[in-house]
């Protein structure tokens, strides 16, 4: 039998790395295992019902039924895209379906922003640390990364990436002030804001803000004079199987955009698109409004317990949404090594280092409140904070020697 040698991979195929959060959760799937890993939504606030309504009433008329069977165009489902552009507008950036393009999740169109914007080279300015899956979808296209707040006069950010509300990882929210300050540093480079707002139905305490996209369009006066583009998703709220989101901007930047997306995969499915319209118009604010109550326990449950069980020397942000909190062990604990320890007792969670682009933070881990119950919460958290204990005390031991 005759042999073949495998195609030499691209320079870009060889620079990518396995997400270590997608690594991890083919490891925490035994019963036992308590899970703070996962970022993702808890299955069973899905409302079934409303999507089985949704496929029933679009497969009982044959016009709708063979609409959602077709190929479409690639912009999205024109019925869906005004939906969102109503939605928008409710959060203060006036804009048309022609300024929307659905994608495949939020993650595609950070993919294809990327592809729009990105060099080998540019700089990347991001919080650090920021979202994994933010980085990996720029890395493909071979930028600099660079701390937000790090001076830049020699070579300006292109692209500056924000979370601005419960971000992943921290569960942090940037201040109005903040927010601004984003918009002049921008401005200031030439560079494109991309707000990655995934989490922002997700509040729970304190006042919502404005989102930078309509920060920027208050001050040019049109969405088609701003510099921002805003990445929306169903995920959070109503379905991540779906794989359905958003891109909303100048149309200067979402038709070219369109014809990446033309060349990935031709449109997001059709039949997705129509089902999640319906599910928006019937029962979005409901879903986020029962999410909200459940997730808010879950995040009280969990910074309750830190503040009972963690050890001296262990810090912790507060979010006010989202599904986050991120820890900060003593400096000389290595989550990562950690883990290997937790795992054995049946709990995981995500090293801090994987949000870092240069692979810093060994001391700090994210944990995720949004699947677990507050009875797995509580014990999770207490045993993990005893592992954290006496792991310190024998970094002591060793440091003392």
């Amino acid at each position: 039998m005759p042999t073949y040698a495998l195609p030499r991979l691209s320079t870009r195929a060889l620079a990518m790395k396995a997400s270590e959060i997608r690594e991890l959760l083919k490891l925490v799937s035994r019963p036992s295992m308590t899970s703070f890993a996962g970022g993702i939504p808890d299955p069973a606030l899905f409302n079934v019902g409303l999507f089985q309504d949704a496929y029933r009433q679009t497969f009982a008329g044959p016009s709708i039924a063979r609409e959602a069977l077709q190929y479409s165009t690639t912009e999205g489902y024109l019925p869906l895209r005004q939906w969102i552009a109503g939605r928008m507008a409710g959060m203060g950036v006036a804009c048309a379906p022609d300024n929307i393009l659905i994608t495949g999740g939020s993650q595609q169109g950070l993919d294809l922003i990327g592809k729009l914007v990105i060099d080998a080279g540019d700089t990347v300015a991001t919080a650090q640390p920021t979202y994994l899956g933010a980085l990996q979808a720029f890395s493909a296209y071979q930028p600099t990364f660079e701390a937000l707040d790090a001076p830049r006069a020699a070579c300006p950010a292109k692209l500056i990436y924000l979370v601005p509300d419960f971000a992943n990882p921290t569960g942090e929210t940037m201040s109005l002030k903040a927010r601004h300050a984003a918009l002049a540093q921008a401005d200031a480079m030439g560079a494109l804001i991309v707000e990655d707002a995934a989490y922002s139905a997700l509040r729970y305490d304190g006042q919502d803000l404005p989102t930078i996209a309509a920060l920027d369009q208050a001050r040019t006066g049109s969405i088609e004079s701003t510099r921002t583009l805003y990445c929306g998703t169903f995920s959070k709220t109503l379905s991540p199987g779906m794989r359905v989101g958003w891109i909303c901007g100048p149309a200067a930047l979402i038709r070219p955009l369109v014809l990446l997306k033309q060349g990935a995969d031709l449109h997001t499915a059709t039949i997705n698109q129509i089902i999640i319209h319906h599910a928006a118009v019937d029962s979005f604010d409901a879903q986020v409004t029962r999410i909200r109550s459940v997730y808010r326990t879950r995040r009280d449950a969990m910074l309750a317990a830190l503040q009972r069980y963690a050890p001296e020397g262990v810090h912790w942000t507060r979010p006010e949404g989202g599904m986050f909190v991120w820890v900060t062990l003593p400096r000389h604990i290595d989550a990562g090594d950690l883990l290997k320890q937790a795992l054995r007792a049946d709990i995981a969670f995500v090293p801090g280092s994987a949000f870092f682009p240069d692979g810093s933070g060994k001391n700090t881990m994210r944990l995720s409140f949004s699947l677990c119950d507050e009875a797995q919460i509580e014990g999770g958290i207490y045993k993990l904070c005893e592992l954290v204990g006496q792991v310190a005390r024998r970094v002591e031991m060793v440091v003392g020697a």
